[in-house]
């Protein structure tokens, strides 16, 4: 009887070692899956993320325009006091979160145009194809959270100028607004005219 017990106890004792065994072995493979090369999730540090001027208002990269031209880019945009983003329309949907100030969004339907008024907490969506533009009457800036694809971003990337963060830019000149037109014209990006803006109550440079 002693020796059946023993035997027992040894059974149950080496059960639970393997089990135990078995088990670290199950979390070091889990442990090891996780920790192979891929994506990972990170902290994004806004004074680490490059500015760009545009011609008067201001795109920061919080999500850089990635290799695909459908993957998000999300972009902290700043139009300063008395500053617009005139007529236009591009294929890439965008939407805007309203972070802080007062905008005035430009929307056209059935051929009629008219602003509708946005502040903090609002949400702006710009479907693919859709005529707009933004107009900043007030004293402050406005910030936007904004996001779009990453073609649109790469297309801001080419015509926006580097600037330190919270600063402004200089009026285009002649070459850069050239480039603008041309840049523009390969992405696809329609312009209205100085005269349909002027209509709108836009003025350009």
């Amino acid at each position: 009887m002693i020796t059946a017990a023993r035997t027992k106890l040894t059974s149950r004792f080496s059960t639970n070692v393997y089990l135990r065994a078995s088990m670290k072995t199950e979390k070091q493979n889990i442990m090891a899956d996780l920790g192979k090369a891929g994506p990972s999730t990170h902290l994004v540090i806004e004074s680490d993320c490059e500015t760009l001027d545009v011609f008067g208002p201001s795109v920061q990269f919080l999500v850089a325009p990635q290799g695909s031209d459908e993957a998000p880019c999300v972009i902290k945009g700043t139009i300063p006091p008395g500053g617009s983003v005139p007529i236009h329309s591009h294929q890439a949907i965008e939407v805007f979160y309203v972070l802080s100030g007062n905008v005035e969004v430009l929307s056209e339907k059935d051929g009629n145009t008219h602003w509708i008024a946005a502040g903090p907490g609002d949400f702006i969506e710009v479907p693919s194809g859709a005529k707009h533009g933004f107009r900043n009457r007030s004293q402050h800036p406005v910030f936007q959270l904004i996001t779009t694809t990453s073609k649109l971003g790469r297309f801001f990337q080419e015509i926006g100028r580097s600037i330190p963060q919270g600063a402004n830019g200089n009026p285009p000149s002649p070459d850069q607004l050239q480039h603008f037109v041309r840049t523009s014209e390969r992405y696809g990006y329609w312009l209205a005219t100085p005269e349909e803006n002027a209509a709108a109550g836009i003025l350009l440079f």
